[in-house]
């Protein structure tokens, strides 16, 4: 396949890919409900593509960090529940409120969010956080009973209705950290002291993509599913295939250069590769301006099918395959796959060779990079 006429390079987002990944999951996961979050764009998919993908295939919420990534969706016409839940003093709650977006409330932003829904007359939907470990956002522990306290005190003057209480894991993709289950241990003694103080929510939600997988125990009402809609593996050692999961995302460009270079030739800036024999060198128009890692080294590249190693650091905009001897085939145009599609190369193999992980890999490829979106099962038929 080559990209599309007149593209220099392309993210093809497989909306079937996302469609098969969210019925799986939601069918592993029964009866809780689902949300998926297409927060950062959808993690690089496309937010309003992932969206539309995902409530066609049946979820249930849509999760975003901020309001205004919220508000986006409904500007494009999606009513589906939308929680957003990481805010500063300049977030919006009354926009939010008004467009019935689901706020998260940890501490600070319960008043805020009161006075606004004041100003409206109309009450907020909130889901409290509780911080079970992960040291981020949510009310400690011991400030959870205060914080319950005026929950309730705002609830009776009917500025506000509690929709959820949740939390968030820090260890679920490490199956055997017995931080999970402390974790757990701290969010059901969160919920018994909400219910002496009468709140009682009707979405209880924890599970976020490798606890949706591996923790049934966390499932609760609803999982928040991130990375596996995407068609990637938050474990480790166990890949997207395993888990009966398809990547969405297929980056591809074309060689804009070949040439043959003698022995001892030093590759890119700080000439931290020397090729030890003649070679022949192929040049890929992406660098990390398009959010190719600055720090992968020997990562692997498919051109027209066979499957190369970058040399030297990336650069800006490009960086070097070595195609080993000088008599190589390749020429100026042809097909390059980064990761994804029919390569056989996945995200997690970018980060391996970058120092990362799988999620940064796809979240981070830039805006010079048009999204193309696709339809496999529609080719299919």
């Amino acid at each position: 396949m080559v990209s599309p006429a007149g593209a220099e390079r392309t993210a093809l987002i497989d909306t079937a890919a996302i469609r098969h990944n969210v019925r799986t999951i939601a069918e592993f996961v029964r009866p809780a409900k689902m949300m998926v979050a297409v927060k950062a764009d959808g993690y690089g998919h496309g937010a309003l593509t992932v969206a539309r993908a995902a409530l066609d295939a049946g979820a249930d919420w849509l999760g975003t960090a901020h309001v205004t990534e919220a508000l986006a969706l409904r500007e494009a016409g999606i009513e589906a529940p939308v929680l957003a839940w990481l805010h500063t003093r300049g977030t919006d709650f009354a926009q939010a409120i008004e467009h019935h977006i689901d706020l998260g409330v940890s501490g600070w932003e319960l008043e805020e969010v009161a006075a606004a829904a004041a100003s409206l007359q109309t009450p907020a939907r909130i889901h409290l956080k509780i911080d079970t470990g992960l040291g981020r956002n949510g009310s400690t522990m011991a400030a959870w009973p205060d914080l319950l306290q005026r929950v309730r005190q705002h609830q009776e003057q009917g500025l506000i209705s509690v929709e959820g209480i949740f939390t968030h894991l820090a260890v679920a993709d490490e199956p055997d950290r017995r931080e999970t289950d402390e974790q757990l241990s701290a969010y059901r003694q969160a919920l018994e002291i909400a219910a002496e103080h009468g709140i009682v929510a009707d979405l209880r939600h924890v599970a976020n993509t490798p606890a949706a997988l591996s923790r049934p125990d966390a499932h609760f009402d609803m999982v928040r599913v991130g990375v596996g809609v995407y068609g990637q593996s938050p474990f480790a050692d166990r890949s997207a295939e395993s888990l009966g999961l398809k990547p969405a995302m297929e980056l591809r460009t074309t060689v804009s250069n070949v040439k043959v270079v003698p022995a001892g030739q030093g590759i890119s800036y700080g000439l931290t590769h020397r090729v030890d024999r003649p070679s022949a060198l192929a040049l890929i128009p992406l660098g990390y301006a398009d959010g190719i890692p600055r720090s992968a080294v020997h990562a692997p590249v498919s051109i027209n099918g066979t499957l190369y190693r970058s040399a030297g650091r990336v650069a800006m905009d490009q960086f070097v395959v070595d195609l080993g001897p000088a008599d190589t085939d390749v020429q100026v145009g042809d097909e390059v796959t980064i990761f994804g599609g029919a390569s056989g190369i996945s995200a997690a193999e970018w980060g391996t060779a970058s120092g990362t992980i799988n999620y940064e890999i796809i979240t981070r490829i830039g805006a010079r990079v048009p999204r193309e979106v696709t339809d496999t099962s529609a080719a299919a038929a």
